[in-house]
């Protein structure tokens, strides 16, 4: 029986429970009421009862009869998304989940790792059927099996309110698979965000995912990353990009694409006017695969993020990325950390942002590669130009036998600033904050602190200020916490205490 007809069934069986202790309890007013009548009769004559109480007792009696009388089909809409959902537990033989009880009038409930299986997943899916509150849920790792992916794919054909869904190592397989991305395929629910990850998805099930994400206007975000898709699956999803208008943050992490599966999504990447963000990381793409990259990189303008590490890409992969990188003038975020570079390859790539006036790149990630003094030479000549740049690199080479070059600590720096000048660390912020809205994007923020003359800090410094600023890689400096701090000194001089707190 299909999710939707069992819903009425379900329903119903509520109904029953509740009008039948609704009629338990009328029965035990009813008792008592004669109870007392008859009590009131042996020790009272008809004579001594006062009109109040008769009046009570025509009301009791009228109150009973409406109760009576009612139509059960109107308790449908006094049915609760709790009393539905117990009543599921119920027929189903599964433990109700507490948590999800208290939150259903949230707009998000996380249920990730409750051992809900297929039938409690079920259960949870005829509770949303027509809840209009939630809109945000995660059930990673329930072991639903495919079973329970079909209960979740037909509740989302009638849900209209959930718009962001986690499912993620769920063991949905290829029938699992199938009834997503045929929900998908129909248009039929309103997510926009839907993570799939780690859920045995093979080559089998690339088809089904191909040809639902080529029409689909809805899904946004798409996390496809820990499955089994290879060469072939990597060929039908690149030609999906081709045609998907909609499709802004794609994950294919940890899958095998290998040079064929990459150079088609290389191929769909050149006429894709959406996807933002695309993560390629293990999947063994190799030097042609980033050749395939640094040609749509010539013509995408729409790609601002771009992860490709742990990728088997060398010098000679990195210089054909480079061909993509001295003329795009969108992409902003490069990951390459974990690839056999060295500091060949680190040359190459801030060379093709130096060579390139529309380069738009902020941060490129080579954390594993040891360079040499005359990169960094390199590397403080394009910033001077572009101070918005970061590039994380590794060691440098001759720093670790000899004693690193000491830098004073930036938030000093400021401090010692802020005192001549008897500002405040808020006013310091707000200068920088041409928006005025108390958050600062990093690159804004480099910037900034790379142009402004007042204050002596170079890039080092200013790349360990951004770090204490943004500890969880934000990408934001916010410094609304400061706004009610009045003195000059008392707050910089806090930072600095807990910045000596913090050092080794």
């Amino acid at each position: 029986m299909k999710l939707e007809q069992e819903v009425p069934a379900v329903l119903n069986s509520a109904c029953r429970e509740k009008y039948k202790l609704k009629e338990e309890n009328n029965c035990s007013k009813v008792t008592s009421t004669d109870q007392n009548e008859e009590t009131s009769n042996i020790s009272e004559s008809p004579e001594s009862v006062s009109p109040a109480d008769t009046s009570a007792e025509k009301a009791t009696q009228g109150s009973d009869t409406d109760l009576e009388a009612e139509d059960p089909e109107k308790a449908f809409a006094g049915i609760t998304g709790a009393e539905l959902y117990l009543e599921a537990c119920r027929l189903l033989e599964v433990v109700p989940v507490s948590h999800f009880i208290q939150n259903l009038a949230k707009p998000y409930i996380n249920l990730n790792h409750h051992g809900l299986g297929p039938k409690g997943v079920k259960a949870i899916a005829i509770a949303l059927v027509s809840n209009a509150t939630i809109t945000h849920l995660e059930l990673e790792d329930n072991c639903i099996l495919a079973e329970g992916a079909i209960c979740i794919a037909e509740m989302l054909r009638e849900n209209s309110s959930l718009q962001e869904l986690n499912i993620s190592n769920n063991h949905l397989d290829t029938a699992g698979a199938e009834a997503i991305a045929s929900l998908l395929l129909d248009n039929l629910s309103y997510l926009h965000a839907l993570q799939l990850s780690g859920n045995n998805f093979g080559e089998e099930t690339a088809p089904y995912f191909a040809e639902a994400l080529t029409g689909n206007y809805r899904v946004k975000e798409l996390d496809l990353s820990h499955n089994e898709f290879y060469e072939k699956g990597g060929q039908l999803l690149g030609q999906m990009l081709a045609s998907n208008t909609t499709l802004e943050i794609l994950d294919l992490s940890w899958n095998h694409l290998r040079r064929k599966g990459t150079v088609a999504l290389g191929t769909g990447l050149r006429g894709n006017g959406a996807l933002k963000i695309l993560n390629l990381s293990w999947n063994g793409i190799g030097n042609e695969g980033a050749l395939a990259l640094g040609e749509a990189l010539k013509v995408n303008n729409v790609l601002v993020h771009l992860d490709i590490s742990n990728n088997q890409i060398n010098n000679e992969g990195v210089k054909k990325l480079c061909r993509g990188l001295e003329v795009n003038g969108r992409l902003k975020i490069l990951k390459m950390a974990n690839n056999p570079l060295t500091v060949e390859g680190a040359t190459a790539l801030v060379t093709s942002v130096r060579k390139n006036p529309k380069s738009m790149m902020e941060e490129i990630n080579i954390s594993n590669v040891l360079v040499n003094e005359t990169f960094i030479k390199l590397l403080d000549l394009v910033c001077q130009t572009r101070p918005e740049l970061d590039v994380i690199y590794g060691e440098v080479e001759g720093c670790i036998a000899k004693i690193p070059k000491q830098h004073p600590n930036p938030m000093k720096v400021i401090q010692n600033y802020l005192k001549e000048h008897n500002l405040r660390l808020w006013d310091f912020f707000r200068n920088i904050d041409k928006d005025g809205n108390m958050k600062i994007p990093v690159a804004a923020f480099r910037r900034a602190m790379m142009q402004q003359s007042s204050i002596p800090l170079d890039r080092v410094q200013i790349g360990e200020l951004v770090h204490k600023l943004d500890r969880n890689r934000t990408g934001v400096v916010d410094y609304s916490h400061l706004k009610e701090q009045k003195p000059a000194q008392k707050p910089v001089e806090g930072e600095i205490e807990k910045e000596k707190n913090e050092e080794p």
